[in-house]
């Protein structure tokens, strides 16, 4: 009964950890992408389109590392945490 106890915790743990971590990386990316794509079009206002159609295509490349974390967090919570929990449960009650 412990051990699954301990191991929903440290489940838990892991999903926060993936999406705090996992939540970083995307966060300085697009704000960097976003960064350097108004110095840009401040130096060259008539490649606008242009530089925000990249900054966009970046931005979305980058994100999707954020999605990947997201996936790994809800399999750990929802395929592996909780058929512990409804064993725990059924060893409490």
């Amino acid at each position: 009964m412990l051990e699954a106890a301990i191991a929903i915790a440290a489940i838990a743990v892991g999903a926060g950890l993936a999406m705090g971590i996992g939540a970083v990386g995307p966060a300085v990316g697009e704000g960097y992408v976003a960064g350097k794509a108004v110095e840009a079009i401040a130096r060259q206002p008539e490649a606008e389109n242009s530089i925000r159609t990249t900054m966009v295509l970046g931005q979305a490349i980058s994100e999707s590392t954020g999605i990947y974390s997201l996936a790994v967090a809800l399999l750990l919570i929802f395929f592996m945490g909780l058929p512990l929990a409804n064993r725990l449960l059924e060893l409490l009650g």
